[in-house]
C-alpha cells in the first residue's frame, strides 16, 4: 500500500489467511465468488508489495509490470467483479436487476478505463514516500460516480446486511481516501478496501445454516 513494501506484504498475508478461512466458509454456498474476494485484495497488495520492491532495488522492467498488474485489480478488475459477485449471493429478483445494472456500468467505466489506459499508459512513481499512480486516463467526476456506483452501491442494494456493510465502508473508505490522500487517492483506497474485505468473512459466518430435510415416515 501507500507506506511500505513490508505493510503491503504483510496486509496481503493476513488477507490470503483471511480469504483461505473464508473460501472454507462459503463452500457450497454458491457464493465463493463473492468469498474470494480478501484473497483477490490479498493478492493486489502482494503486487504492490512487488512494486515497492522493484523502486528501492532499481528493477524497472518489474516496476512496469507490477504497475499495470496493480492497474488491472484497480481500474479495470473491481467495477465488474464486485457487482457480479454480488449478483451471484442476492436471492431478491428485483435487487437482482439493480445489481445487474450496477454490474453493466461496472463493464462499461472498465471498458472507458481499459482504452484510456491503453492510450496513454499508467506510470507508478514515489511522492513524498508514498506510491501515486499517474496517467492521462479518464479519471474525471463522471467516470468515478460510475466507478463507485459498480464497486459501492451494488453491494448496498443486496438484501443481505453483512454485504450491505461491506458496501457502506467501501463507500466510507472511499470518501476518506480521496478527501485526505487525494494525491495517492488509488492506492490508499485499495488498501482501505482490502482491510474491510474481512467482512466478507463475516458474511459467511453467519449466516443461517441450510435447513435439513426431514426424513421420510
Amino acid at each position: 500500500m501507500c507506506f511500505s513494501a513490508q505493510a503491503s506484504f504483510s496486509v496481503g498475508a493476513v488477507l490470503l489467511g483471511i480469504g483461505a478461512l473464508t473460501w472454507r466458509a462459503a463452500k457450497g454456498s454458491g457464493g465463493e465468488a463473492f468469498a474470494a474476494i480478501p484473497a483477490l485484495f490479498g493478492l493486489q497488495q502482494f503486487i504492490e508489495g512487488l512494486l515497492w520492491l522493484s523502486m528501492s532495488h532499481d528493477a524497472p522492467q518489474l516496476g512496469v509490470a507490477m504497475t499495470y498488474a496493480f492497474s488491472f485489480f484497480s481500474h479495470l478488475f473491481w467495477p465488474v467483479y464486485v457487482p457480479l459477485a454480488v449478483l451471484l449471493i442476492e436471492p431478491r429478483r428485483q435487487r437482482q436487476q439493480a445489481v445487474f445494472g450496477c454490474a453493466l456500468l461496472g463493464l462499461a467505466v472498465s471498458s472507458w478505463l481499459l482504452l484510456s489506459m491503453s492510450e496513454y499508459g499508467v506510470v507508478a512513481q514515489l511522492h513524498s514516500q508514498h506510491i501515486e499512480y499517474v496517467s492521462r486516463a479518464d479519471l474525471g467526476p463522471l467516470t468515478m460516480l460510475s466507478y463507485l456506483v459498480a464497486t459501492s452501491i451494488s453491494p448496498l442494494i443486496s438484501s443481505h446486511r453483512t454485504v450491505r456493510a461491506f458496501g457502506a465502508l467501501a463507500l466510507l473508505s472511499f470518501v476518506a481516501a480521496y478527501l485526505i490522500f487525494t494525491v495517492w487517492f488509488i492506492s490508499v483506497w485499495c488498501y482501505f478496501a482490502a482491510l474491510l474485505s474481512a467482512v466478507v468473512l463475516i458474511h459467511f459466518r453467519t449466516r443461517p445454516a441450510p435447513a435439513l430435510k426431514s426424513s421420510p415416515g
